[in-house]
């Protein structure tokens, strides 16, 4: 995808927030720290579009990204941080799960998972709300640079065999390397209709 142009639109908690559902729209979502921030960054080619951070929880509202003047990309709240208070964590997931019921125009969810951690509750119940809801989703193990490509290898099985998902439809991504980039856009073109010309 060639990116001519992306820019912040707005933070939301709700739907009456959210910017008018007029474009395809590509949601982000995963474990906190898993590099959700980094990866939106790569797709768009700029290094501080979204705010990156060290410290897990930081993502603690809907904030949407309108890339080409054509798609928005939105980022989810970071889901399973440990050190938060039990009603903020509550609050993050149902915040997501409003989302996810209500936007019209989603066409689709990426889902990261850190490559060298198990899938945990958290990521299959997030696969089963996209189920019951019927959005499409994309699955990406992320830090792929962190393990050699064997070590890649034998974590996407792994992974794989988890979530019940086919390995070959698990993208291996890297910020830090762009690996994946080409592959990731190519996914994400096909629900939503953006050129593909990664």
């Amino acid at each position: 995808m060639h990116i001519t142009s992306a820019e912040f639109i707005t933070s939301a908690v709700k739907p009456d927030q959210y910017p008018p559902a007029d474009l395809p729209e590509m949601a982000f979502a995963g474990r906190s720290n898993v590099g959700k921030s980094s990866l939106i960054n790569a797709l768009v080619n700029r290094k501080k579009l979204v705010k990156t951070s060290s410290t897990p929880g930081r993502t603690q509202l809907i904030n949407f990204f309108l890339v080409n003047q054509a798609l928005y990309f939105t980022d989810l709240p970071g889901f399973g941080y440990a050190k938060a208070p039990v009603a903020e964590r509550r609050k993050w997931g149902q915040m997501a799960e409003l989302y996810i019921a209500a936007r019209s125009n989603l066409s689709g969810v990426v889902v990261l998972m850190d490559i060298r951690r198990d899938p945990g509750i958290k990521e299959n119940e997030l696969l089963d709300w996209l189920d019951h809801y019927r959005t499409a989703y994309i699955p990406v193990v992320t830090k792929c640079d962190k393990l050699s490509k064997n070590q890649q290898n034998n974590r996407r099985t792994a992974i794989a065999r988890e979530l019940k998902i086919g390995a070959e439809s698990l993208i291996l991504f890297s910020a830090k390397t762009r690996q994946g980039v080409p592959a990731l856009w190519k996914s994400i073109s096909m629900l939503t209709g953006a050129g593909s010309n990664a």
